[in-house]
């Protein structure tokens, strides 16, 4: 049975560092033998379609088929159409209601509680708030990312100590579902 998966790369294409061309890593992904790849962007996130694996594992051989072909390591996360969904399905916010600079989700490799960010006074932060899902935070900022002290605090490495974690706007969090649904 063959499934479509979105790959989600972290911290590569920024600031002219750890550069992964989106035609190198479709070429990439091709040549470890999935099929219907497609990217989306330059910021790390294409999908592929395998018939063999899992989440997990195919996180693993990318991670590893793009450092030995890039050089350097990239922290990779893989989810499939059914999870993509159901993060869509779940958002807490009124998401068609917000422009999508003001909706992020931040997607984690392993669950995540409230534990975690138990430090934050949330209260400090209103009117921006996160509030977690499955393997997800969803972060509403009103006045976008770039000027949000609630995400410049929940980027904190002992945060996420861990788990990879790697964010997306609400405008490529829907478009990979899209992708990936056929």
């Amino acid at each position: 049975m063959t499934t479509t998966y979105a790959a989600l790369l972290r911290g590569i294409n920024v600031g002219g560092s750890r550069k992964v061309p989106m035609a190198d890593l479709r070429t990439l992904l091709e040549d470890l033998g999935f099929s219907g790849v497609r990217s989306y962007l330059q910021s790390g996130q294409a999908v592929f379609t395998a018939d063999h694996g899992d989440e997990e594992s195919l996180a693993a051989e990318l991670t590893g088929a793009i450092e030995k072909r890039f050089g350097f390591p990239v922290d990779v996360l893989v989810r499939d159409h059914a999870y993509l969904t159901a993060v869509v399905e779940n958002c807490p916010f009124p998401a068609a209601e917000l422009e999508a600079k003001q909706l992020h989700v931040t997607y984690f490799s392993a669950p995540v509680d409230e534990d975690r960010f138990a430090e934050i006074d949330r209260a400090a932060y209103l009117p921006e708030e996160f509030r977690l899902g499955d393997r997800a935070l969803y972060l509403y900022v009103p006045d976008g990312l770039g000027r949000s002290k609630l995400a410049e605090h929940l980027s904190k490495p002992r945060l996420n100590k861990g788990v990879i974690a790697t964010s997306r706007n609400w405008n490529t969090v829907v478009k990979l579902v899209e992708m990936t649904g056929g």
